[in-house]
């Protein structure tokens, strides 16, 4: 019979042992180490059982990592609350200078019995696969890249070097395919060069067919085509910001969305001095590298290009109104800015802290009611 209790645990999480501490409801209540359980599904539910035979009410966590979310998932499927906390927001004593699987567990228990502990918001598994695709494609791109600038140094270093203005398109690969290279050895490490561009190319244009082709049955496919309204945002861009941060609603107003995204400056005040820095980072880079990339395109005046003028008409009516606020606001950002003496990069910097405001209120207005499980 279950006791009349409330329980909280605390889970270290690890490749193939799960560390667990449980910390009893009240300020004085006891806080015991339980010991070290498998990773499997069948390990922990029998330990959910268990604490189920003693405890009327089970509140979960454990750190996010590269664990996942599928012990958040069989939590909750059971029945039980079951929060993945934000590591970097963990408090930590400056003096403890002893780390084991035992202490972090129970420092876990604690925290969360304290409510000291913030959750990040967990995706569903068709969210999180979104995910993947979406990170897939940037290694890709990061490989092709990589792959490039392999070819181009090895070109330098025979004095060979495009006059053209932008590589990688069909004159600068005409260009390639003529050249001829005096030693053997050369010629074969630049043809295994290309081949392996050829290669990276291919698999970006993969992945990216991919998320195309997943983008209709996702829970956020409504705001990737609002979201296209605004200038600088394509399709891919789109879904790297929705997938990275997820359900915008949970973000009461803009300011917490861009606090999130790590795009506002960092402070250092005391007394009545103030002192503000750079933007703090604190938040997810690849949703906030996309927003940056994507602000690049403010310097210039606002118009709707022939790009654009498709997925401008795509998208609902209050997206629309809104992206065209965000041009003529965003781009006279810009400009104020670099005529007060800003840097392009701080300019662009600060039309991107904006421009996620924007992407708040298109969020709110196609998507009110946020993701419905």
């Amino acid at each position: 019979m279950a006791h009349d209790s409330e329980a909280f645990i605390g889970i270290d999480t690890s490749k193939l042992k799960n560390a667990v501490a449980i910390a009893e409801a009240g300020r004085g209540g006891e806080v015991r180490y339980w010991g070290e359980i498998d990773t499997s599904e069948a390990a922990t539910r029998k330990l959910i059982a268990k604490l189920e035979a003693k405890y009327s009410k089970l509140t979960f966590c454990y750190e996010a990592g590269p664990t996942g979310y599928g012990l958040c998932r069989l939590v909750t499927g059971l029945g039980h609350a079951c929060d993945v906390v934000a590591p970097s927001l963990i408090p930590r004593k400056p003096g403890n200078r002893i780390k084991t699987n035992r202490r972090d567990a129970e420092s876990l228990a604690k925290l969360l019995r304290a409510g000291e502990l913030t959750a990040v918001w967990v995706p569903d598994a068709h969210h999180e696969a979104m995910r993947d695709l979406s990170r897939a494609r940037e290694a890709a791109v990061k490989d092709l890249t990589a792959k490039r600038q392999q070819i181009s140094s090895l070109l330098l270093r025979h004095a060979l070097f495009y006059a053209g203005k932008t590589t990688w398109g069909r004159k600068h690969r005409t260009w390639l395919a003529q050249l001829r290279l005096a030693h053997r050895g050369t010629r074969l490490a630049f043809e295994e060069l290309m081949a392996a561009e050829r290669e990276a190319q291919a698999r970006v244009g993969r992945l990216e067919a991919a998320i195309r082709e997943a983008v209709p049955d996702w829970s956020l496919a409504p705001l990737v085509g609002a979201l296209q309204a605004m200038r600088g945002i394509k399709l891919v861009t789109a879904v790297v910001v929705l997938a990275e941060v997820g359900d915008l609603s949970r973000f009461e107003s803009p300011r917490q969305l861009m606090g999130w995204l790590g795009l506002v400056p960092s402070e250092d005040s005391t007394g009545g001095d103030v002192e503000r820095g750079a933007i703090t980072k604190a938040g997810n880079k690849r949703a906030r590298r996309a927003l940056v990339e994507a602000a690049w395109s403010y310097r210039h005046p606002p118009r709707v290009s022939l790009d654009m003028q498709a997925r401008v008409a795509a998208a609902p009516g209050p997206a629309r109104t809104i992206a065209w606020q965000a041009q003529t606001r965003l781009s006279a950002r810009y400009r104020a800015l670099v005529k007060r003496g800003k840097r392009p990069t701080v300019a662009v910097t600060a039309v991107a802290r904006e421009m996620a405001g924007f992407v708040w209120d298109i969020c709110r207005q196609v998507m009110p009611g946020g993701v419905r499980p």
